[in-house]
């Protein structure tokens, strides 16, 4: 999974703007349900699914749209897998899809004969007295992107690759509550086993900060790169690629995390002054820490979260790292999407601005992975490729966006969350 482990560089920041946008309109009585059906959340965000017409849907260029098909066709095949409980619901779309040549107007036709539309609405739930109260719905949500490292390293230490990329230590524990609390299911902790004087018990992993140096996870490297900060971020984005001194390539992969929760260094940043919000882009946050080598550690140690890695064959260089959906992400085209609101390979529809230009971006995608900040009804990530250019917008994709879902004909979507 390329992204389990990933987390935006603001955290839920946009979350946070949300919410207070929608809190400030708490004196607006709130809409009926659509019918489309409504799925909810602990943290109290509630989605709705309001239906839509083709024709009110934002138009998607004709050169998007073809770009995306690809990337469809690859959920599909999760599909045909079998993968998830409700793969039955998308498999007549898929087989349909199979005879579509990829021509922009037979597309559009395709889409319509298959699929309902539905906006995507996000609410958050107050209370008034003892009763919970539905607060006014919003169709704003927040969109940031990832993208596939690509780091020069080595298998061995050497002079000049001196920090460690670690596989998951044999010391770390991860317990599954659901087998204990089934209104669990999916959470787990990780923690480590010690000897005490009352016997043995579990105790939390060790921090970033307490692993640093290595000598507690000696043996457990599993290659060496050459910059702290670029490994840092490659833990952020949860997979990557490393070249190594004979020039071939091996794909890096998401194994585990040692259970402390992600905490932004660009949100640490903004807080101390140190950086303007707009500032505070993957971009701005390396010039800062080469600019301050003395400092580095404090700023990468703010975030306790540590992700240890497993080696992938490369596969096919032009494709992308595989997704949650266990197919390769497609540059541009493959979003992280949070599965309890928005069923992993569904098509949608995103609304926002392009990061390079700032200008507005209408784009078919496709729910194809998930993400440690990815949460909430209308919270995305998108995948824009490999390498230095990618990251480049990557690191600047941090935007208001709307969203349309896609599900196949007569399915509510949300008897479809927590697909594949």
């Amino acid at each position: 999974m390329v992204s389990a482990a990933r987390a935006v560089l603001f955290g839920r920041g946009g979350w946070l703007a949300l919410a207070l946008g929608v809190l400030s309109s708490c004196q607006t009585p709130p809409p009926a349900p659509p019918p489309g059906g409504t799925a909810e959340m602990a943290s109290g965000l509630q989605a709705s699914y309001e239906p839509v017409s083709a024709e009110a849907l934002p138009p998607v260029s004709d050169a998007d749209l073809v770009a995306a098909w690809p990337a469809w066709l690859a959920s599909c095949t999760a599909f045909a897998r079998g993968d998830g409980p409700n793969a039955n619901a998308w498999r007549a779309a898929c087989e349909a899809a199979l005879a579509v040549e990829p021509i922009a107007p037979v597309l559009r036709n395709y889409f319509a004969r298959h699929f309902d539309a539905y906006r995507i609405l996000v609410q958050m739930r107050g209370r008034a007295g003892a009763e919970p109260q539905a607060l006014a719905a919003s169709d704003r949500g927040w969109i940031t992107g990832y993208y596939e490292p690509v780091l020069e390293g080595s298998r061995t230490r050497t002079s000049r690759f001196t920090v460690p990329l670690h596989r998951r230590p044999d010391d770390l524990l991860t317990v599954d509550l659901a087998s204990v609390y089934p209104e669990l299911a999916g959470k787990r902790v990780r923690g480590r086993l010690v000897e005490t004087d009352k016997g043995r018990r579990v105790v939390p992993y060790w921090s970033r900060e307490e692993l640093a140096g290595g000598a507690r996870l000696v043996g457990a490297e599993l290659l060496w790169v050459e910059d702290p900060v670029e490994a840092f971020f490659l833990q952020v984005q949860g997979s990557g690629r490393v070249r190594l001194p004979d020039g071939s390539v091996v794909r890096v992969g998401y194994a585990d995390v040692n259970g402390h929760p992600y905490r932004s260094i660009g949100r640490w940043l903004v807080e101390r002054g140190e950086l303007a919000l707009e500032e505070a882009s993957m971009q701005g946050i390396q010039a800062w820490a080469r600019a301050n080598p003395q400092r580095r550690d404090e700023l990468l140690n703010q975030n306790p979260s540590y992700v240890f890695f497993r080696e992938l064959p490369l596969g096919d260089p032009n494709a992308g790292p595989l997704g949650t959906l266990n197919v390769a992400l497609t540059a541009g085209y493959s979003v992280a999407v949070d599965p309890q609101f928005v069923p992993l390979g569904a098509p949608l529809v995103i609304a926002t601005r392009h990061p390079a230009t700032n200008a507005p971006l209408v784009r078919l995608v496709l729910a194809q992975d998930t993400g440690g900040a990815i949460r909430g009804p209308l919270r995305f990530d998108l995948f824009w490729g490999s390498g230095r250019e990618a990251g480049a917008i990557a690191g600047r994709q941090r935007h208001d966006a709307s969203a349309w879902l896609f599900v196949p004909k007569g399915v509510a979507p949300a008897a479809l969350g927590n697909a594949p």
